[in-house]
């Protein structure tokens, strides 16, 4: 269920009492051909080829401490119209990382600290890409009286001061004309009569063609039948004239004005007539017919508005052949035209929308070729010329992919070596790849995937020791585990081939890893695991295809679907229980698959798998069922329910109580009591809430609801009477909820002895939740709260074996190092966790470490790369200050 809401304080309190205190505050026949006649066969050989890992079209610094650090001082002092870049480039360097969270951050902040209209239209476009499938939000949000601000298009045309109606210099009543007052102008059979003074306070040409040295000046009538103007053009260019303002007329009639207006630079006029076209681009075909105009005249405004529309079609209008011409084929005055000084900006996202979509196409190429003529720092050309390598190198053009790879190398990006070493490798020459490597790893600290890439080049027991280092160095690279795996069933060490690619679906839920154990399983002939793993793959990904793409895991699950007995409604519903119960989030989430086969009530069930999804750490995944619960909900307060926790997820909490209340008005119910109980205790601060939190959870058990989730009521109450200080009251909730199978309140259980002082009855709590559970490095982190030192140290690490991205064994490590004073080790220690893991944690004590043995520069460092992660972080920003005031 969704994590304890109630206890952080308390968490932190525990956590202190046992860390150093001075530094952390199918036919059977069918599948036969598959399993290969039990442990690995040829067969299942075929199916577990190992590709190689990808090179990563990412910008992937060596050190990205350092950039993140750069990125923060440059910040702190750059002018405004500097940060949006900045920005940007900070999120490329989360991409990079896989942080998904921090990336969008950044592309949030890029678009709130936009200095111009077109990087502001720029990042919103992204920011609606990024968040496509999300538009319900927004429409939820409107139902709440709130806007999402980024989905909105701008009404950017009022927000650009305007160049003014005419140059008041030439508008001078005491300067005597030639001519007389009026001239009439000739088009064709038509006359129209103009102000010669205020028609010639238009524009310098204007003035001197009717009161210069010029034939005009002496004319009545002057033809101009030949300058591509109609007689209502011209009618509306003197009314203009004399009012400032442009009278209605129809879009081609404005296009007129605007060719003349370019013609006899006519700024006012030009501008006039460009916001109003602006108004009249309502569509895709508007936006290009316009956007050519646009950029044939220089008008930015226009251009901006057809850019504007364009933008807020994507991925769809890259579908249009007009759309990616005018983008891919603009030169540098068009750009400027277009989008300003944001070419940079605007192509990063085109070419991630495109490269998305089909990496290797030639839509790709032409915008990753446009994003490296418009590359203008060495960080922007690290990351051009790396992702346009990688574009050819996929495209097999092996001879430009070198030349960018190797560009891009010498720029800094030292993660190109990778496409260079593979190149080397495709020539048959691997002693050159690795020399290659070599020369990289010798002249810094070497990371992971320098690692695993050398590991490609060898054999035997070499290749196995680089990726062993490789795992060591970064335990979340995926192709070290799988190809030991793979390795290990060819030697038919099924059994431990299983146990190596658990390893990393224990912390790291991977499709590939998946699939992987899936053959393990059809080997083994276990096809009721197999069954579940295909089902929670289809889970994350309903149009996945397994063996290298050929064939649909559908199809493979129909296939071993028939090799298992059939489950019963009830029998679903009681293995539920039983891997809920167990902790085992994988099985439970294929048991809720097979049961939306059947299961009319989908609602609660979508709502069920959303909630497995958010503790496997798969938010986006988890968002898609949230939103199915609520297409499939049964009744409107039901949806309420779901729409409340959609909103609550994405930030809204006020919204997501709204909604709550609006349900619990039709019916009372436990989901809509649990909703309101969970976003009210997470969005009050007042210690009187809590009165009112224990109300809404004890409404909530009232109402009807099954096992698994009058559990997660019972614990949640739980600790909201430990924070108020009622230990009775707390561990009756807890005892209540293990009777009813919640097998997580043997953790707020064990609180309770603790608190109670008795750390023996606590240790022996959570003895009892590791014996349980199946995913338990959590409760291995929390025993190690109850007991000595040396207990405590195998216990976490063991928790770094079975999650290494939990950070707190780390820091507890480390400060122990500290306070032996030995400080390398400690800093170390920290280090090797930093390198594959941007947390601000980590940072935030290797910053006090270093200011502690005096490294002021190393502090100040990791302070602004900290900050990076969390701009906002009290403790953080008061080291930031005394670091800095300490620099030389």
């Amino acid at each position: 269920m969704r994590k304890l809401f109630f206890s952080e304080s308390a968490c932190k309190e525990t956590k202190l009492h046992s860390a150093p205190h001075s530094w952390l505050p199918l036919e059977r026949g069918k599948l036969s051909k598959f399993s290969g006649h039990a442990a690995g066969g040829s067969s299942v050989e075929s199916l577990m080829k190992m590709p190689e890992p990808a090179v990563l079209p990412h910008f992937k610094p060596a050190d990205y401490v350092d950039i993140l650090a750069q990125i923060h001082e440059e910040l702190e002092s750059c002018p405004p119209d500097e940060k949006s870049c900045l920005y940007l480039l900070q999120f490329q360097v989360f991409r990079g990382l896989g942080e998904a969270k921090l990336s969008r951050r950044s592309l949030q902040s890029a678009w709130e600290k936009a200095s111009t209209i077109h990087e502001k239209l720029i990042f919103g476009a992204w920011l609606k890409y990024e968040k496509k499938g999300e538009e319900a939000i927004s429409d939820l949000l409107s139902s709440c009286g709130k806007c999402s601000q980024e989905f909105r298009l701008l009404d950017f045309v009022s927000q650009v001061s305007s160049t003014g109606s005419y140059d008041m210099s030439y508008d001078d009543e005491s300067d005597e004309f030639r001519g007389s007052a009026v001239v009439h102008f000739r088009i064709r059979d038509d006359m129209i009569a103009c102000d010669r003074r205020k028609l010639a306070a238009l524009s310098t040409p204007l003035y001197a063609m009717l009161n210069g040295g010029f034939r005009e000046s002496y004319l009545e009538v002057i033809d101009m039948s030949r300058n591509g103007i109609s007689p209502i053009g011209m009618r509306a260019i003197s009314k203009f004239s004399l009012s400032g303002r442009l009278p209605y007329l129809s879009a081609d009639a404005i296009l007129e004005m605007l060719d003349f207006a370019n013609k006899f630079c006519c700024k006012g006029l030009k501008d006039a007539c460009e916001r109003k076209l602006a108004s009249f681009v309502s569509s895709r075909q508007d936006a290009i017919d316009f956007m050519e105009c646009a950029l044939e005249l220089g008008c930015s405004i226009l251009a901006a508005s057809c850019l504007q529309v364009l933008l807020n079609e994507l991925p769809e209008c890259l579908n249009d052949e007009q759309v990616v011409r005018i983008f891919s084929s603009a030169n540098k005055q068009q750009r400027l035209t277009m989008v300003g000084n944001a070419s940079f900006s605007l192509y990063c996202l085109l070419s991630e929308v495109s490269m998305s979509t089909n990496p290797t196409s030639d839509v790709s190429v032409s915008f990753l070729e446009k994003l490296v003529e418009s590359a203008s720092d060495s960080r922007q050309k690290q990351l051009a010329l790396h992702q346009l390598a990688c574009t050819k190198f996929q495209r097999k053009d092996y001879a430009e992919a070198e030349r960018l790879f190797n560009a891009a190398f010498s720029a800094g990006h030292h993660y190109s070596v990778v496409g260079l070493a593979r190149l080397a490798s495709l020539r048959g020459n691997k002693h050159f790849a690795l020399k290659l490597l070599d020369s990289v790893m010798s002249s810094r600290w070497p990371l992971g995937w320098m690692y695993q890439e050398r590991a490609l080049y060898l054999d035997g027991d070499r290749k196995l020791e680089n990726l062993n280092k490789a795992t060591e160095l970064d335990p979340t690279l995926t192709y070290p585990y799988m190809f030991r795996a793979a390795s290990l069933m060819k030697r038919q060490s099924v059994e431990a081939a299983l146990m190596e690619i658990n390893r990393i679906l224990g912390f790291k839920l991977v499709l590939e890893c998946l699939e992987l154990r899936f053959c393990c399983y059809l080997a083994l002939e276990d096809y009721r695991a197999a069954l579940c793993d295909v089902q929670a793959i289809l889970t994350l990904a309903p149009e996945y295809r397994m063996i290298g793409g050929r064939v649909a895991a559908k199809q493979l699950r129909m296939l071993v679907l028939e090799n298992v007995e059939q489950w019963t409604a009830a029998d679903c519903w009681m293995q539920l229980y039983d891997r809920w119960s167990s902790v085992d989030d994988i099985g439970s989430l294929s048991v809720i698959y097979q049961m939306l086969e059947s299961d009319t009530a989908k609602g609660v069930l979508y709502f069920r798998q959303s909630l497995l999804l958010l503790r496997l750490n798969c938010p986006e995944a988890a968002m898609r069922s949230l939103q199915l619960a609520r297409e499939h909900a049964a009744s409107d307060h039901e949806r309420l329910v779901y729409e409340g926790w959609i909103l609550y997820d994405t930030g809204h909490c006020e919204e997501g109580l709204q909604k709550a209340e609006a349900s619990i008005t039709i019916q009372r119910s436990f989901e809509a009591f649990f909703l309101k109980a969970y976003a009210l205790a997470d969005s009050s601060l007042d210690p009187s809430t809590s009165a009112t939190v224990v109300s809404l959870l004890e409404d909530a058990l009232r109402c009807p609801s099954d096992r698994l989730r009058k559990g997660q009521a019972l614990n949640n109450l739980g600790s909201v009477y430990v924070d108020c200080g009622k230990l009775d009251l707390a561990a009756e909730c807890y005892i209540n909820a293990l009777k009813i199978g919640h097998t997580r309140a043997h953790q707020g259980l064990a609180r309770v002895h603790f608190l109670r002082n008795n750390r023996t009855s606590a240790y022996d709590e959570m003895t009892k939740l590791i014996e349980k559970a199946r995913n338990n490095a959590s409760a291995h982190e929390k025993r190690s709260e109850y007991c000595d030192r040396e207990l405590t140290k195998a216990d976490l690490q063991m928790v770094t074996k079975l999650d290494p991205l939990r950070v707190y064994p780390y820091r507890y490590r480390a400060a122990v190092l500290m306070d032996n004073h030995k400080e390398k080790e400690a800093i170390a220690e920290l280090t090797k966790a930093i390198a594959f893991k941007a947390d601000l944690n980590l940072l935030h004590l290797r910053a006090a470490f270093h200011e502690h043995i005096g490294d002021i520069s190393s502090a100040l460092r990791d302070c602004r790369a900290a900050l990076s992660v969390d701009p906002n972080h009290q403790e953080m920003l008061e080291l930031h200050h005394r670091v800095n005031s300490q620099e030389p």
